[in-house]
């Protein structure tokens, strides 16, 4: 059946004339989404409920939710409610792509909270960078990027690496094996734990990358037996982590003598595995459960109430949380008529808020945040004895480990030689 385009036309006026306003001015509201409607604005959940890496996105999804509920309950921003738009893109990469397109264009979030593996940003970026929206992440990852439709609030490798693997080689020794999962941000993490190796004298004895969702170890247990590092450097990601630790204990390995040193493995895998098979590794990141703060006390209760008393909080979970409030900031720097993701971008640089670990800041510089590193290890009892954590603040250096690089809001700029 042909539709004919002048009664297309007929109806859009009469709609025109009915909301008392003309039909170019319906147009124009379209084309700038009209983000601010009816005392509310959507904001898009984006975190996998389902797949492999689900052991870690759930929670931050629950992280998420808190804090809208909480922004809500004590009278939204400047009066209007957040309405989060939740999608479960499945762990899968080419899922998360096609869930950010709906949320950016057909529910017009003027804000997208989302991620956890570097993959999954990846796809989504073309999508906020095409369609101007504003994407939220809150994890851990290898840097080398800056977009102007990001604001990251997870650690960069100046923020976990710079000091960890001096650490670790003054306490345990210089050869490492490194064992990741095989994708982008494994392989580039390791990349500046090369660098680092390298300046200190170090030696990698072994490098290996296996599958997201890989469960079977056997193999690469044997050749941590055969080469024997003084530590195992891991960037195995989600459901992987519970089966590496228990195969490493199943093996009879020691962490009091080849310990597995982590940039990815938290309080929430140490739960799915149980605290004895965790005992004894190590973690660098800026925040743990254990964090002996006013506000982390404050968040680990609400989570706890929320979401049941045996949940527990993490280093992806706490800026999932703390990075809506700093959404909420940049917000109520605008005018109801002035809400939209560019503005809200701009309003966010240089917003400051005592989260969990402590004051954080988004530089506005780079859009990325400055954070509290810490090193800790694993108890028994799922927690983490925090060992070694910094006394200032530390600003985020995305290009660190590569100084022919540098970031700015307008973008990455390089360095002339």
């Amino acid at each position: 059946m042909r539709t004919d385009r002048r009664s297309l036309l007929k109806v859009a006026l009469a709609a025109g004339a009915a909301g008392g306003t003309s039909f170019p001015h319906i147009w124009n509201r379209n084309a700038d989404l009209a983000y601010a409607a009816k005392g509310e604005l959507k904001v898009g959940v984006l975190y996998s409920l389902t797949g492999t890496t689900a052991i870690i996105e759930s929670s931050l999804n629950h992280a998420t939710l808190l804090a809208i509920e909480e922004i809500n309950a004590a009278g939204g921003v400047n009066g209007m409610k957040l309405v989060p738009v939740v999608e479960d893109p499945e762990s899968d990469p080419a899922t998360f792509a096609q869930k950010a397109r709906k949320l950016v264009l057909s529910d017009k979030c003027v804000s997208v909270f989302g991620s956890y593996t570097s993959a999954s940003r990846k796809a989504v970026l073309p999508v906020f960078e095409k369609y101007k929206g504003l994407y939220w992440y809150p994890t851990l990852y290898e840097g080398r990027e800056c977009s102007q439709n990001v604001i990251y609030t997870g650690a960069v490798p100046n923020q976990q690496q710079k000091d960890f693997i001096p650490w670790l080689v003054r306490n345990f020794g210089k050869k490492f094996y490194l064992i990741g999962s095989n994708y982008i941000y494994p392989k580039e993490e390791n990349n500046v734990c090369k660098i680092l190796l390298n300046q200190l004298g170090g030696e990698v004895v072994g490098e290996e990358y296996v599958p997201l969702g890989h469960s079977e170890f056997g193999s690469v247990i044997q050749k941590f037996k055969d080469t024997q590092p003084n530590v195992i450097f891991s960037t195995v990601v989600g459901d992987s982590v519970v089966a590496l630790h228990r195969q490493y204990k199943a093996a009879g390995l020691d962490p009091a003598k080849m310990p597995m040193a982590s940039l990815t493995t938290s309080e929430e895998e140490i739960a799915a595995m149980g605290g004895d098979f965790a005992a004894g590794h190590f973690t660098s990141a800026p925040y743990f459960m254990s964090t002996d703060t006013p506000e982390n006390h404050k968040f680990v209760e609400a989570f706890q109430k929320r979401w049941g008393k045996d949940k527990v909080t993490h280093f992806v979970s706490e800026p999932a949380y703390f990075q809506v409030y700093l959404f909420k900031q940049a917000v109520e720097k605008l005018s109801a008529d002035n809400i939209a993701p560019e503005t809200i971008r701009k309003a966010a640089w240089g917003q400051e808020f005592r989260a969990p670990e402590g004051l954080v800041k988004i530089d506005p510089e780079n859009a990325h945040t400055y954070l509290w590193p810490k090193i800790g290890q694993a108890q028994a009892n799922g927690q983490f004895k925090i060992i070694e954590q910094v006394k200032e603040w530390v600003q985020p250096s995305p290009y660190w480990a590569y100084p022919g690089e540098v970031c700015t809001p307008s973008g990455l700029v390089e360095k002339k030689v």
